[in-house]
């Protein structure tokens, strides 16, 4: 576990039992004498919030939602006027370094809604930047003609939106992109060369940032050192899944829960918070002069509302898939317990290709050879397709711009 500032929590646990009442009942009856005693803020733990949040929303206060999730319920995050300063200034330094030295005047945020696409005009004009955003819910060509209209200069975007993007652009379309950053879906290193290929700019220019409406902005890939660096005031620990109520769920050595407390958000419990995100290889170690706590990936997220095939890494499967073929476009369904890979590339894939994608995607997913043979999920299917073709998967909504996800049909 990284190593905890005893001083600053005890500060961070009184803060909380001021500001969450319901925390206290957490406590009761068990030995606080560690830091490990302290209670895992695990989903169930965490509903008191949602519901006083939801039902009693302060004046001056902005509130955001999650997406949802399989239970269907948008939960209510707060931000005080602290809180959405913290968050600005947490992101103003971040593409502050991010964009140290390129000289750039002219950025374009297409998020859709919520926070992180509330806040991107304001972030980038505190740069010095013009900055221009657009909703994903706009057909995909109004996309492209902002960009071609503004040229702007970076892209601040999801990777399901600029899957999208790249793929409904005409051939010989003038990017004219020199920098893009992503927020908001897992962005396996293969995706990111490929997409920094068509840009025409170097690999280490698609940079990769990870955040949470419940907490902000919590860490980015350091191209340096070819990992993600948490954000300063931000402490991270990894547990089991059994730990956080999830017995059944077995990891491979070396991935972990991550689990974290914020010094600096204050409006959500933040305190041994649960994100449900698993990460590989987290460690604390010494970069340039200070101590930080670093992981090499994000590869999925699992919980007590999701379904097993929401457990599925996205992360291993695209990275399976460019290790031999060098454009695709990769959309993974789970339709009756049997797990879909759909595969769109313009580069020819005859069959000794195919059983190759096929065995690499066996065994880089142990997860999912072990969901077929304990019958959770039915063998894989590996689909070779035009996903331009409304009849090639009809399950898919073809008409939206963001589609990097996993999809669940009954």
């Amino acid at each position: 576990m990284v190593e905890i500032n005893a001083p600053h929590i005890a500060a961070k646990l009184q803060e909380v039992k001021q500001l969450y009442p319901w925390y206290t009942t957490l406590l009761e009856g068990a030995c606080i004498d560690s830091w490990p005693k302290l209670p895992l803020l695990t989903h169930d733990r965490l509903l008191p919030y949602f519901d006083e949040t939801e039902l009693v929303q302060e004046p001056n206060w902005n509130i955001y939602r999650t997406s949802g999730t399989s239970g269907k319920r948008r939960k209510a995050i707060g931000y005080d006027a602290l809180d959405e300063e913290a968050y600005v200034e947490h992101k103003v330094q971040l593409f502050g370094k991010l964009l140290e030295g390129k000289g750039l005047t002219r950025a374009l945020s297409d998020m859709g809604t919520g926070h992180a696409a509330a806040t991107a005009q304001e972030i980038f004009e505190k740069l010095g930047m013009a900055c221009w955003t657009i909703p994903f819910q706009q057909p995909v060509e109004e996309h492209l003609a902002c960009i071609a209209e503004h040229r702007p200069e970076v892209l601040y975007t999801m990777p399901s939106i600029l899957d999208r993007l790249v793929k409904a652009a005409p051939a010989g379309f003038d990017w004219g992109i020199q920098v893009v950053i992503l927020v908001g879906e897992v962005a396996a290193p293969a995706w990111r060369k490929r997409m920094a290929d068509v840009f025409g700019i170097a690999a280490d220019d698609v940079k990769d940032t990870y955040g949470s409406i419940e907490v902000g902005t919590m860490a980015y890939h350091d191209a340096g050192i070819g990992r993600y660096v948490l954000m300063e005031g931000i402490t991270a620990e990894g547990v089991s899944p059994a730990e956080v109520g999830l017995p059944d769920i077995h990891l491979p050595e070396g991935e972990q829960v991550l689990v974290l407390t914020s010094f600096v958000r204050r409006r959500f419990p933040v305190l041994r918070y649960v994100t449900y995100d698993i990460v590989r290889d987290l460690r604390s170690e010494w970069i340039d002069g200070r101590q930080v706590t670093t992981f090499e990936a994000i590869v999925k997220r699992i919980g007590p509302e999701l379904k097993h095939g929401e457990k599925i890494s996205l992360y291993d499967i695209e990275d399976a898939v460019f290790q031999h073929v060098k454009q695709a476009d990769v959309r993974v369904i789970v339709e009756h317990n049997q797990l879909h890979v759909y595969i769109d590339s313009p580069q020819p894939i005859d069959n000794v290709l195919y059983q190759k994608i096929r065995s690499s995607l066996h065994e880089a997913i142990p997860e999912i050879g072990q969901m077929i043979d304990s019958g959770i999920l039915e063998d894989m299917n590996v689909h070779l397709v035009n996903l331009l073709d409304p009849d090639a998967v009809p399950s898919l909504n073809h008409q939206a711009v963001k589609q990097k996800k996993l999809y669940i049909q009954e």
